[in-house]
């Protein structure tokens, strides 16, 4: 043991005393919303300084998947830079119901810390619900802090949890004042740059701004289709449609919260960041000295638009067009301040985007929307006749059994409990009528089933049953050759507790499943079907390939540039940037080492 641990040392002593080798600064980039198929769809009109400098001089893997549901921002952005999946990082979606206090929280929510700017409408927000480290939280542990790290996005969960706990700082756009905001978790007052760099007002300049087509008309019909076909409704945009060009106003006649939502939905508000993220740079210095640091930069605006517009309109691929030029931006201002040479950058998305029903409609496919009121009716309608004596015995407050299902309050009205396909039952509520959670999710389940749309459901109790017979099942590991580690085809032995949990749907759901945060009854819609009450035309959140398949790039020295065809997932990024770094794994990892792209005198 003593040996291992003394090579261990000299190993990370080595890899952080030969300069040549360390990188000044880490600069992760990830494009919210961004899939796959959009490197290879829009590649010959993308230019040579950004992603095409990305796939020529980095190392690219093309089979990238996330391995787990829900394919959400906050959770997505949590395994990149923790490497490990929501089962096991409390951050369990964008969203999730609290028993205890019987609310919606989200995954930065902080009620005990202060906004740092902004406006009172602003959240208040911070890291503290993430329950695991980051590359970031463990380079700052290995330098004593000496290593800066900084998040940036417009979203505060995509500038939050990137960095980590322990991060310097994190900033976001406030979807009121149209400033630049922060915490008091990290400090206690906006530092004087972000102050002055308010006072600008950096987001009122693009109001009124003309959205309009990158290239000519014809390249779009050739790549993407025509402008405003039939399936594109967009609802209730004020001072939008769906057609270009786009004036950024909300409708309104001066900057102010609706202005900001519509400039959201635009290419501009990444202009904002990327000039944000270069100011960073600058003033907080980072990589200027040999103390490598990390900046994340999360580029929210194609989420947005992607909602809006569906993944195959115009403004989808001239938004991709777009940010392909800011990247070019962000990466010269990058090699002219610190040099690309000193420099790894990582690039990736945080999920991909369904198409829109009413597209899959007129090509001949029939999927449907279901609102969470039709799978509740169906829960409903099943525990009713079997549960109604013992309830009424029980409870006093007659048949209805509405305190079987947990109710949570959002402003005077409360609902059932139903959020990401998490469906919360009342365990209070059961305990007193010696109702078994077990039984009454397996009833409720079989009724869901039969709701058209629905693949496959799983209970609280199968999961656990599943994870305590097999505790490496879920692990989300892979080799370079793709055979999963912990794959229930192994696991002879736990075949019957993992029974109806042995296939990719079922491995993805373990992943995604939080005893503290997850539902009791998870509910997995069939492709290209939507489940939930979210008026966005597009959307995302399934275990299927157009929510799953994203970016994976790493450039820079002691990386090989290639393509690499090997399974990966995004969760691999975090334990290979630690071994390049010579500091130690996430406390959470389960990604594998990318050991393909590798230098040989880094990978040995």
């Amino acid at each position: 043991m003593t040996a291992i641990v003394l090579l261990s040392l000299w190993s990370f002593n080595l890899t952080f005393s030969q300069k040549e080798n360390r990188p000044r600064l880490v600069l992760l980039i990830v494009i919210d919303q961004f899939r796959y198929d959009y490197l290879t769809r829009f590649e010959p009109l993308f230019g040579n300084g950004g992603f095409r400098r990305l796939t020529r001089q980095g190392a690219y893997w093309t089979k990238a998947n996330y391995p787990y549901i829900p394919t959400k921002t906050a959770p997505g952005h949590t395994a990149i830079a923790t490497g490990a999946p929501p089962s096991v990082t409390g951050i369990a979606g964008n969203e999730w119901i609290d028993r205890e206090s019987a609310k919606r929280i989200t995954s930065i929510g902080d009620s005990a810390a202060k906004t740092l700017g902004g406006s009172s409408r602003d959240t208040a927000s911070s890291p503290r619900r993430l329950e695991a480290s980051t590359f970031g939280d463990e380079l700052r542990i290995a330098t004593n802090d000496r290593a800066k790290v900084i998040g940036i996005s417009d979203k505060p969960r995509a500038a939050i949890l990137p960095p980590g706990r322990r991060a310097n700082a994190a900033y976001w756009l406030s979807s009121y004042a149209g400033d630049v905001i922060s915490s008091n978790y990290y400090f206690e007052r906006l530092p004087d740059w972000v102050v002055e760099f308010n006072q600008t007002h950096p987001l009122d300049k693009y109001f009124g701004a003309r959205w309009d087509r990158l290239l000519p008309e014809a390249k779009y019909l050739k790549y993407a289709g025509p402008d405003a076909p039939e399936w594109e409704n967009i609802g209730n945009a004020p001072g939008d449609t769906n057609r270009f060009p786009h004036t950024i106003t909300g409708g309104a006649t001066k900057p102010g919260a609706a202005y900001y939502d519509a400039l959201d939905h635009s290419p501009f508000v990444n202009d904002v960041l990327i000039s944000f993220a270069e100011l960073a740079i600058e003033k907080e210095q980072l990589g200027a000295d040999e103390i490598t640091d990390v900046l994340t930069v999360s580029l929210s605006g194609n989420d947005h638009v992607g909602h809006r517009f569906g993944p195959d309109s115009q403004e989808v691929m001239d938004i991709s067009l777009r940010v392909d030029q800011q990247i070019a931006t962000l990466l010269d201002y990058v090699d002219g301040k610190i040099g690309l040479k000193n420099t790894l950058v990582i690039f990736s998305s945080d999920h991909g985007v369904a198409p829109l029903l009413d597209k899959s409609w007129a090509l001949g496919v029939r999927p449907t929307r279901i609102a969470n009121t039709t799978v509740m009716t169906a829960v409903h309608a099943a525990i009713a006749p079997r549960y109604q004596a013992a309830h009424a015995n029980n409870s006093g407050s007659g048949p209805a059994l509405d305190d079987y299902i947990l109710q949570y309050g959002e402003g005077a009205t409360k609902r059932d409990a139903i959020i990401n396909g998490n469906v919360y039952f009342n365990l209070e509520a059961l305990k007193r009528d010696r109702v078994s959670l077990d039984e009454v999710t397996r009833i409720a389940g079989e009724a869901v089933m039969k709701v058209p749309g629905i693949a496959q459901v799983f209970t609280r109790s199968q999961l656990e049953r599943c994870r305590l017979a097999c505790p490496t099942c879920d692990r989300s590991t892979s080799n370079s050759k793709g055979r999963r580690f912990g794959s229930l085809e192994s696991q002879h032995s736990v075949s019957d507790a993992c029974s109806g949990i042995d296939n990719e749907i079922g491995r993805r759901v373990l992943r995604g499943f939080s005893s503290n945060q997850s539902g009791d009854l998870i509910v997995v819609q069939k492709p290209n079907t939507y489940l939930g009450d979210s008026v966005d035309p597009a959307n995302h959140g399934t275990p299927y390939s157009y929510d799953t398949h994203v970016p994976l790039i790493i450039m820079g020295r002691g990386f090989k540039p290639g393509r690499y065809h090997q399974v990966a997932t995004p969760l691999d990024i975090a334990p290979t940037v630690s071994l390049y770094l010579g500091i130690r794994q996430p406390s959470k990892s389960q990604g594998r080492i990318l050991r393909e792209a590798l230098d040989p005198a880094i990978k040995n």
